[in-house]
């Protein structure tokens, strides 16, 4: 588990922890860094790896003695888990409702589909973010991909991902990946692929040549789920973001890797409502592709996009355009329950729910040659 904080002053990146909130038997040392952004410096970013823990097991940490003790509990080794998602979540009073009600799922892993925290260049807003989220982030592991919002992309510095790349430290090394944008992990049976909507994913760029290389490394038989995360949606109903080259380009490029390795589950954000596929690839039912799932209604300050083509696509099972977050639980090796929750009139209302079966659990849908 890597443990980031960040505070004012200059102090030791050191991680003191156990399974008891009165002995710490444990101690890590990590790194102290900090960025710049124009005329901005950050506060000083401690990063800390430790380990290796046992699963489902509560430890408790500090960094001082005295000082403030957080505690958090391991994701399980095998099957249940669950996994609570919604992207673009933003600093809303909706985002505060959203969160609340991540916070009674009793979820495992929380996987949030890019744009954090619409600071778009007010560096300030990463630290309030930092404080909103910091409740349930410090509690449970939070994985991230990037998102538009996150780039900060800006004519005085062509640098992007600045901010989100100090702050936001995902384990890419460890998936081989060459970047903080795109990785890959593995948690109690599911094997979860963060992509990057926002860096090259054209067939022979680094993403494409290191996403090829991990799907061929992925053990159905030990984990038999496959999950991926995008931003920018493949498939979408909704009026906003239609004709983009992440998604239009990022879909020509990937989609067929994806359908050879039989991915379970897309889910993207950047649209800001909510909307379930069928099985689907090349824009058709497939029963051998994956569910695409939109979840980017986090909660986030430019609103709902409500605005839906007509008729409704057959290949689009549910929409609707309300903030809420999604629950993924992957009940055994071959069947799991998707629900999304939404957040009308402040109380977490389950609009949509389906089954989703495995599919190397499928005769008809064995792996292919990638």
């Amino acid at each position: 588990m890597r443990i980031s904080w960040i505070t004012d002053d200059h102090t030791p990146a050191t991680v003191h922890y156990g399974t008891s909130s009165e002995k710490y038997e444990y101690s890590v040392t990590g790194t102290v860094s900090s960025y710049q952004h124009l005329n901005y410096t950050s506060g000083q970013i401690h990063d800390v790896t430790i380990g290796p823990l046992e699963p489902s097991t509560k430890y408790y940490y500090r960094f001082a003695p005295g000082s403030t003790v957080y505690s958090f509990k391991t994701p399980p080794a095998k099957f249940p888990i669950k996994f609570a998602i919604s992207g673009d979540l933003g600093q809303t009073g909706w985002t505060q409702s959203t969160l609340e009600h991540v916070s009674k799922s009793n979820y495992d892993v929380f996987l949030l589909p890019g744009d954090l925290s619409y600071a778009d260049t007010v560096q300030p807003l990463w630290d309030s973010f930092g404080r909103l989220v910091e409740p349930l982030a410090s509690r449970q592991p939070w994985m991230v991909t990037q998102g538009n919002h996150d780039s900060e992309n800006i004519t005085a510095n062509p640098v992007t991902f600045i901010a989100y790349n100090a702050r936001w430290r995902m384990p890419f090394e460890e998936s081989g990946s060459g970047s903080n944008l795109y990785y890959s992990f593995e948690v109690a049976g599911v094997h979860v692929n963060m992509l990057g909507s926002y860096t090259d994913f054209q067939p022979g760029s680094n993403q494409y040549q290191w996403l090829v290389s991990d799907l061929k490394k992925v053990d159905r038989n030990k984990t038999p789920w496959l999950m991926v995360l995008i931003h920018a949606p493949w498939y979408n109903s909704n009026y906003d973001h239609q004709g983009e080259i992440q998604s239009v380009g990022m879909m020509e490029s990937v989609e067929g890797l994806l359908y050879k390795a039989r991915v379970d589950v897309v889910l993207a954000g950047h649209v800001h409502a909510y909307e379930r596929f069928n099985h689907v690839y090349n824009h058709v039912a497939d029963n051998c592709g994956p569910v695409h799932i939109t979840i980017g209604d986090g909660g986030n300050l430019h609103g709902l996009a409500s605005n839906y083509t007509e008729p409704q696509p057959t290949i689009s099972a549910f929409r609707e355009a309300s903030f809420g977050h999604g629950q993924f639980e992957v009940v055994n090796a071959s069947y799991a329950k998707w629900s999304w929750h939404r957040n009308q009139d402040d109380e977490s209302v389950q609009a949509d729910s389906v089954s989703i079966i495995n599919l190397v659990s499928n005769p008809a849908c064995h792996k292919l040659e990638i």
